[in-house]
C-alpha cells in the first residue's frame, strides 16, 4: 500500500458541484488516515470541513490550478493521486496534471479509476466506442469540435438534437436544438463550456423516463448496485434539478434487472476502481434503453446514495483506490464485509432547492443544472417522503394564476410540482396532468393523495441501518414516519443537546453552517455532552450517521424539531440554533412558546438583534452611531420615512436571509416602483428605511461573548458600501483602517455583545464613514464568514461558542493568539455563467454561491491567489481586457499593457477574444458587454475595490502563477 496521497478538492460552491464533495472528500482523508496513509488535502474553499488543519496531515488552501498544484506534489512528494472525490473540477485537473508530464516527472500515481478509464467516461468519442465495443446500446451520436461538424452530425441524425459538452460542470453548455438556428447558437455555448472542445450531438428522446445507478466495483472487478434511483422529471431536466425517488418506484422486475446488468456491464467496460454514477433512458412501451452518462467519480448523486441507503460510497471509494477488495472493506453499520447490497424498507424523495425566491431570474429548468441544493425526506410510503420533503424546502406557499397552469405544467419550470399538486388538489384528472407534464402515472396519482390535506399523526422513528433488519446493526441515524410500529429511537442517555442544521444550500446559507455544526458536534463531545443533529441535506458532513451521536433527517420545521424535542426530552439540557443561519433562528420563537429549552443567546436578545427597529433602537439607548432611520409597518407610511431620512436610503426588511428584499432607492421613482412592486402584499415584520452612507468603508465583525467577555476577528470589505457582505471581498487583517477604528469597533463590538447578553457567536457589520463608526446590523448567531475568518487568525469560533453555551468563561480557556502574519483574501463566486439575465452587478442583495481563499506575504498575492482559486476559466493576459472606466486611467492602460493585454473599449472589445472587463463606467454600451461577458464566464471587475486589488496585484508583477504554496489552514 502506498504511504501518502494528494487528495484534491473542488474549488468553490458553485451550481453543479456543492457541499457533496466536502463530504466525498472529508470521506476520503477519513478513510486514508485509517489505512495510515499520510493525507495532503489541496483546495481553495475556505468554507469546507476539509480545509481545517486536523482533517489531513498536510492542509493547503490554495488555488486548483496546474502550477500551484505540482508546487505542492514538488515539496510533499506524495506516492498517489485521488481525484474522483473533487467533482468535475478535481477530474479535469488530474487530467491536466497528466497530459502536462507533471504526474510522471514526480511519480505520483492516479489512484482508484485510471486516467484511462476517465478519458473513457468523459470524452464523448471514446465513450461512445467503448459502449459499443461493449455491446451496450447509445444513442446515435457524433462528436464534434466546431459548429460546422455540428450542422452535418445533426443532418445526419435529424432534428431534434441533444448536445452536451465533454468534462463540463453540472450540464454547462448542453441542451436541445430543433433546427439549425438553435444548434449554431447551442454548440457554440457548447465548445465555450467545454473542458476539451468537444461537443457531442445524439439524438434526442426526451420525455423518456430517466433511471440511474450508483455504481461500487474494485480492481479485482467486484461489482455491486448500491442503490437505483428514479428521476420523477422525464428526460430533458438535469438529473439534478429533477425529483429523485429511491428505489424506483414504477419499474417493473424485468426493467429494473435490464438496468442492472446494463449499469455493471457500464462500469467494467469502462475500467471504474471506485464510485461511478451510470444514468439510462428508458422508453417503457418497447423496454428499449439507451446509455445517457456516466460519471466516473463521486457525484451528488453518491452523496443522495449514501444517505439514502446509509452506505458510505465516498469512504468504501478510497479503500478501493487504496488497493483494497470490497471483501476484504469492512461496513461500519453491520459490521460485514462491505460487498454487499444495501436493502431499503422504506422510500426516500430529494427535490432541488432552486434560487427563484432569491434572484430575478427565469424558473424554466432543463438539461443545465440551476439548483443550488437539495433536501431529501424518508418514509415508509412515496407519499409521506413527498409531504416531508416538501416541508423541508423552507419556502413560502406561492399563488399561482389558475387560466396558467396548462403552460406551466407543460414546461419544466421550478415552480412545477407546486402548480401540480395545487391542480390536483382542486379536481383535476389524474390523466389531464400527465398529458401536460409527461410524469408517469404512478407518480401522479400518488401526488393527487399528498396534495389532499393530511391531519398530523403521533411519530415514531426507524433506523436507517443499510440492511432491512437483515443483520444485527446499529446505527445512530433515524427518521420519522407515522407508520405504526416500536420506536427504534430509544432516547439518548443524558446530558445531550440538539443542534438545528440549516437545511438546503442556498444563496446566502450554505456550506458555512455545515462547517459551524460539525464543529460543534466536536465541541460538545468534548465536554461529555451527546450531540443530536436535525437536518434534511443529503450533501452535508453534518448528516453523516458517524458525525453525531444521533442524527434526525428530518424537517426542519416546528412539527419535527418539537416532535424530537419530545422524544429526547430525558436528559436534554436544551436546543442550539445559532448554528443553523436564518431558517434556525425563525424556529426559536414556536419552539420557545412550546417550552423548549433555548441554550445560548436567549430568545428576547435574538428578537431584539432580528428585528431592525429594536436593534436601531437599542444603538440609540447605547449612544451608539447608526445610519438615520424610520421604522414602518404600513406601506402608507414609506413617503413620510424617506421625507425624514433622506435619500439615497437603503430598505431592510426584519427576518430576512442574505439581504432579501433589500433595495437602495435613490430617487423618488425608485421609490414608487419599489411601492408598485411590493405593496399589493401586506407587512407581516417591520420594514427599516436607513440613509444610506455613500461611500463608506464595511467592516465586518465575528465574534464570540460568554456575556462578559468577547473574542473577535475583523475583517475589511474591499467593496464599496451597499455591496452585500456575502458578495464582497473580505480581507485580513484590514488594510486601509487606521489601530484607532479598529479600536473603536472591538469597544462597540463588546457594548453591543453584553447589552444583548449575547452567549456564542455575533455578527457585526460596521461602516466607517469620514470620522464615524456606524453599525449597520447586527447577527446574533453564526456568520456566513466564520470559516475564513477562523482559517485566517486559527481562532476556532464555532468550537469556542459551543463552550460558552455549556458554561465556559472566555477567560479561563486556553485561545490561540491571532495569526497575524500573512494576509488573508475571501472572494465569492458568482452564478452570471448559470443565469445570463442576472446583471452582474453587486448589491444590497447577495447572489454568489461559494468563496475561495488566497493568502500571501502580501495583499496584491492573496487578492491574486483568491483570483485564481475562484474558479476563473482563464487569466487575462496576452488577451485582450475590456476597460470602461467613469475617466480614463492612462496609468491602468500602460500597466495592463506592461502585463501583455491589449486594453479595448466596451464597442470594440470581442467576447471570443475577451480575457476580462473591468467595468465601473455604467454606461448602456458597458453594461451590455458585461452582461456577456458575465455569462460567457469571462473575469469581471465591476467595483473600484476590485479594481485597486487588480491593480496593487498587476504592480506586484502577478500576471501568472506567482508566490509559494503554505501548508496549514491555519
Amino acid at each position: 500500500m502506498i504511504r501518502s496521497a494528494l487528495i484534491l478538492g473542488s474549488g468553490p460552491i458553485v451550481i453543479g458541484q456543492a457541499a457533496e464533495f466536502d463530504y466525498s472528500g472529508t470521506q476520503a482523508c477519513l478513510a486514508c488516515r485509517e489505512a495510515g496513509v499520510r493525507t495532503i488535502l489541496v483546495n481553495s474553499n475556505p468554507a469546507t470541513i476539509q480545509t481545517d488543519p486536523s482533517s489531513a496531515d498536510a492542509v493547503y488552501i490554495e488555488p486548483l490550478t496546474v502550477e500551484s498544484v505540482e508546487e505542492i506534489i514538488a515539496r510533499e512528494r506524495p506516492e498517489g493521486l485521488i481525484a474522483t472525490v473533487g467533482g468535475q473540477t478535481g477530474l479535469n485537473l488530474a487530467v491536466a496534471l497528466s497530459e502536462q508530464g507533471v504526474l510522471t516527472h514526480y511519480g505520483v500515481r492516479l489512484l482508484g479509476t485510471g486516467l484511462e478509464a476517465i478519458q473513457r467516461g468523459e470524452d464523448r468519442a471514446l465513450f461512445a466506442e467503448t459502449l459499443r465495443a461493449a455491446g451496450q446500446p447509445i444513442l446515435p451520436s457524433v462528436a464534434v469540435c466546431s459548429v460546422r461538424e455540428a450542422l452535418e452530425a445533426a443532418k445526419e441524425i435529424g432534428y431534434p438534437v441533444m448536445c452536451r459538452s465533454a468534462f463540463a460542470l453540472g450540464g454547462a453548455g448542453s441542451g436541445f436544438a430543433a433546427d439549425t438556428i438553435e444548434l449554431q447558437r447551442q454548440v457554440s455555448l457548447g465548445l465555450q463550456a467545454s473542458g476539451s472542445g468537444q461537443v457531442l450531438i445524439e439524438r434526442s428522446v426526451r420525455g423518456w423516463a430517466e433511471i440511474e445507478y450508483e455504481v461500487v466495483r474494485d480492481a479485482d472487478s467486484n461489482c455491486m448496485i448500491v442503490c437505483n434511483m428514479e428521476n420523477v422529471d422525464p428526460m430533458g431536466v438535469h438529473t439534478g434539478d429533477s425529483i429523485v425517488v429511491a428505489p424506483s418506484q414504477t419499474l417493473d422486475d424485468e426493467e429494473y434487472q435490464m438496468l442492472r446488468r446494463a449499469a455493471r456491464r457500464v462500469v467494467d467496460a469502462l475500467g471504474v476502481e471506485g464510485a461511478c454514477n451510470v444514468q439510462f433512458a428508458l422508453d417503457r412501451a418497447s423496454r428499449t434503453y439507451y446509455v445517457i452518462e456516466v460519471n466516473p467519480r463521486l457525484s451528488r448523486s453518491s452523496a443522495l446514495a449514501s444517505k439514502a441507503t446509509g452506505y458510505p460510497i465516498a469512504k468504501v471509494a478510497t479503500q478501493i483506490a487504496l488497493g483494497r477488495t470490497l471483501p476484504e472493506i469492512r461496513n461500519d453499520i453491520t459490521g460485514t464485509s462491505a460487498f454487499f447490497e444495501p436493502a431499503l424498507d422504506y422510500v426516500t424523495v430529494k427535490i432541488p432547492r432552486w434560487p427563484f425566491d432569491k434572484l430575478a431570474v427565469s424558473r424554466t429548468i432543463g438539461t443545465r443544472m440551476r439548483s443550488t441544493g437539495e433536501v431529501m425526506a424518508i418514509g415508509r410510503s412515496f407519499e409521506e417522503a413527498m409531504r416531508k420533503a416538501l416541508r423541508s424546502l423552507d419556502l413560502k406557499p406561492a399563488t399561482y394564476a389558475t387560466e396558467c397552469r396548462d403552460q406551466l405544467l407543460r414546461e419544466p419550470n421550478g415552480d412545477r410540482l407546486p402548480i401540480m399538486l395545487d391542480a390536483l388538489a382542486d379536481g383535476w384528472e389524474v390523466d389531464r396532468v400527465v398529458a401536460l407534464s409527461g410524469i408517469h402515472p404512478w407518480f401522479v396519482d400518488r401526488l393527487a393523495a399528498v396534495a389532499c390535506p393530511k391531519t398530523a399523526s403521533e411519530q415514531v422513528y426507524k433506523m436507517v441501518d443499510t440492511c432491512s433488519a437483515e443483520f444485527e446493526a446499529r446505527t445512530p441515524y433515524f427518521y420519522g414516519t407515522a407508520a405504526r410500529g416500536e420506536n427504534e429511537a430509544i432516547p439518548l442517555p443524558g446530558p445531550k443537546a440538539i443542534i438545528l442544521g440549516a437545511g438546503p444550500i442556498r444563496i446566502g446559507q450554505g456550506i458555512e453552517f455545515d462547517y459551524a455544526t460539525v464543529h460543534a458536534c466536536k465541541a460538545l463531545t468534548e465536554y461529555g455532552v451527546r450531540s443530536i443533529v436535525i437536518n434534511n441535506n443529503p450533501e452535508t458532513i453534518s448528516t453523516d450517521y458517524s458525525t453525531s451521536d444521533r442524527l434526525y433527517f428530518e424537517p426542519l420545521d416546528v412539527e419535527a424539531v418539537s416532535a424530537v424535542i419530545q422524544n429526547e426530552a430525558d436528559g436534554l439540557l436544551g436546543v442550539i440554533p445559532q448554528f443553523g443561519g436564518q431558517t434556525a433562528i425563525n424556529l426559536i420563537e414556536p419552539l420557545q412558546e412550546l417550552g423548549a429549552p433555548i441554550l445560548g443567546t436567549s430568545p428576547e436578545s435574538i428578537d431584539i438583534a432580528e428585528d431592525r427597529a429594536k436593534t436601531s433602537a437599542l444603538l440609540n439607548d447605547l449612544d451608539i452611531p447608526a445610519p438615520s432611520w424610520r421604522s414602518i409597518s404600513r406601506w402608507e407610511d414609506l413617503g413620510e420615512a424617506i421625507e425624514a431620512v433622506g435619500l439615497p436610503a437603503l430598505l431592510r426588511p426584519s427576518y430576512v436571509l442574505s439581504g432579501q428584499g433589500m433595495i437602495v432607492v435613490r430617487t423618488r421613482d425608485d421609490v414608487q416602483r419599489y411601492l408598485d412592486e411590493k405593496s399589493a402584499h401586506s407587512l407581516d415584520k417591520p420594514l427599516l428605511i436607513d440613509a444610506f452612507l455613500e461611500g463608506a468603508v464595511e467592516l465586518n465583525v465575528d465574534a464570540v461573548s460568554d456575556g462578559e467577555d468577547v473574542v473577535l476577528v475583523v475583517l475589511e470589505q474591499i467593496e464599496e458600501c451597499g455591496a452585500h457582505s456575502g458578495d464582497s471581498t473580505d480581507v485580513y487583517p484590514v488594510q486601509t483602517i487606521d489601530d484607532q477604528t479598529v479600536e473603536c469597533v472591538e469597544k462597540l463590538t463588546r457594548r453591543i455583545a453584553r447589552s444583548l447578553h449575547i452567549v456564542g457567536l455575533m455578527n457585526v457589520q460596521y461602516a466607517v464613514h469620514g470620522e464615524t463608526v456606524y453599525v449597520l446590523e447586527v447577527n446574533p448567531r453564526a456568520s456566513r464568514s466564520v470559516p475564513f475568518a477562523s482559517k485566517a487568525t486559527g481562532i476556532p469560533l464555532a468550537a469556542l461558542a459551543v463552550r460558552v453555551i455549556l458554561g465556559a468563561k472566555l477567560h479561563d480557556l486556553d485561545i490561540p493568539p491571532a495569526r497575524v502574519d500573512r494576509i488573508c483574501v475571501k472572494r465569492a463566486v458568482f452564478p452570471w455563467e448559470t443565469f445570463p439575465e442576472l446583471p452582474p452587478l453587486l448589491g444590497p442583495q447577495m447572489q454568489s454561491t461559494g468563496e475561495s481563499m488566497g493568502s500571501g506575504c502580501t495583499y496584491a498575492e492573496a487578492y491574486w491567489k483568491s483570483l485564481l482559486g475562484a474558479r476563473v476559466k482563464h487569466l487575462p493576459f496576452g488577451r485582450t481586457v475590456c476597460v470602461s472606466l467613469p475617466e480614463h486611467d492612462p496609468a491602468l492602460i500602460d500597466l495592463l499593457q506592461d502585463a501583455g493585454c491589449t486594453a479595448v473599449p466596451p464597442d470594440s472589445a470581442g467576447i471570443d477574444d475577451l480575457g476580462m472587463a473591468i467595468v465601473l463606467d455604467r454606461s448602456p454600451e458597458a453594461l451590455a458587454l458585461l452582461g456577456r461577458a458575465a455569462a460567457a464566464g469571462v473575469p469581471c471587475i465591476t467595483t473600484p475595490g476590485a479594481l485597486a486589488g487588480l491593480v496593487r496585484a498587476l504592480r506586484e508583477g502577478h500576471s501568472s502563477w506567482q508566490g509559494e504554496v503554505e501548508e496549514g489552514a491555519a
